[in-house]
């Protein structure tokens, strides 16, 4: 058994995987962004601060409305140039205090005392914001700069939380889209071994597709660029290619031809759900004691070389 064979094997499913993480991720991407996932997300965090009815009122303040993303209205937009701010993804946490402390009078009456500062928080709708506040102060808290620190940890969670929604948003379309894909191309990372390990060719190319990654620091391309990579490698992919056990085959060689196929399905599936990111960090890593290795040896040759130069 060859190492360096079984090391082009590894590499080249993890370029595959790469590949197929990467067109996880970017339609993952427009995903997120045609239904403003993040957007979403932050804003139901913005509604426990200052309540539904006041959240326009909050994001409507030009410092949250300068954070606005600028994208294309909808997917025909990207033949027109036609644009619109979109749903706030992020707010610094400093901004969101400052807003709030606009929004609430507390900017304008700097000195106040409990009573007014009570009256003022009264003012406030029914929310979780409020309730903080109402409990802040019936704990003596009356100091504006005091209200503020602790202002700014209650967001600084808040925000955390809704960046927690969000990823975990992410992460069922990113679960979702790769069980979807899969099955889509008939992705079996058993019969991908296969076929890598009897192809001495396509693994050659898969491995210097690879490195050629490796050394661009991944690949910036679209799903068809993507999907071209994987094509030019000659998989078999496709339902239609699936080598069906041959005729006259017992129940129990269809049986274990089933399991293999779902257990090959299953392992791409939870392979390209980790990211495309994940997979070239492992490829660089690999990659990486093999160019390590090459550099060391030519450059022990040039020693050598030039040692027997030296004594001539």
């Amino acid at each position: 058994m060859s190492i360096p064979q079984i090391l082009e094997v590894v590499i080249g499913l993890i370029f595959i995987y790469y590949i197929l993480g990467s067109v996880v991720s970017l339609i993952t991407q427009w995903i997120n962004e045609g239904l403003e996932t993040r957007g979403k997300a932050l804003e139901r965090y913005l509604i426990k601060i200052v309540g539904d009815k006041k959240v326009g009122d909050l994001v409507s303040l030009p410092q949250l409305q300068s954070l606005r993303p600028i994208r294309y209205k909808n997917f025909m937009s990207v033949f027109t140039s036609a644009t619109e701010p979109k749903k706030i993804e992020k707010v610094p946490v400093a901004t969101l205090v400052d807003a709030y402390f606009d929004l609430a009078g507390f900017t304008a009456n700097t000195q106040v005392n409990a009573e007014q500062l009570t009256a003022l928080i009264n003012n406030l709708p029914d929310s979780d914001g409020k309730q903080a506040f109402v409990q802040w102060v019936n704990q003596g808290v009356t100091n504006l700069e005091d209200l503020r620190k602790r202002t700014t940890a209650y967001f600084s969670g808040l925000m955390e939380q809704a960046s927690a929604t969000f990823r975990s948003n992410a992460r069922s379309f990113v679960i979702t889209l790769s069980i979807i894909i899969t099955l889509l191309l008939g992705a079996d990372s058993i019969q991908l071994v296969r076929t890598l390990w009897v192809n001495a060719e396509l693994r050659t190319l898969a491995a210097a597709k690879a490195e050629m990654v490796v050394q661009q620091e991944g690949l910036d391309a679209t799903v068809t660029d993507l999907l071209q990579e994987l094509s030019d490698l000659t998989l078999n992919f496709g339902w239609w290619r699936t080598e069906l056990p041959e005729a006259g085959t017992s129940a129990m060689g269809w049986v274990y031809f089933v399991i293999l196929k779902l257990l090959g399905l299953g392992l791409t599936a939870a392979a390209i759900s980790q990211g495309s990111s994940f997979w070239y960090d492992l490829l660089k890593k690999i990659s990486s004691p093999t160019s390590s290795s090459s550099s060391s040896t030519s450059s022990r040759g040039g020693s050598s070389s030039s040692s027997s130069s030296a004594s001539g």
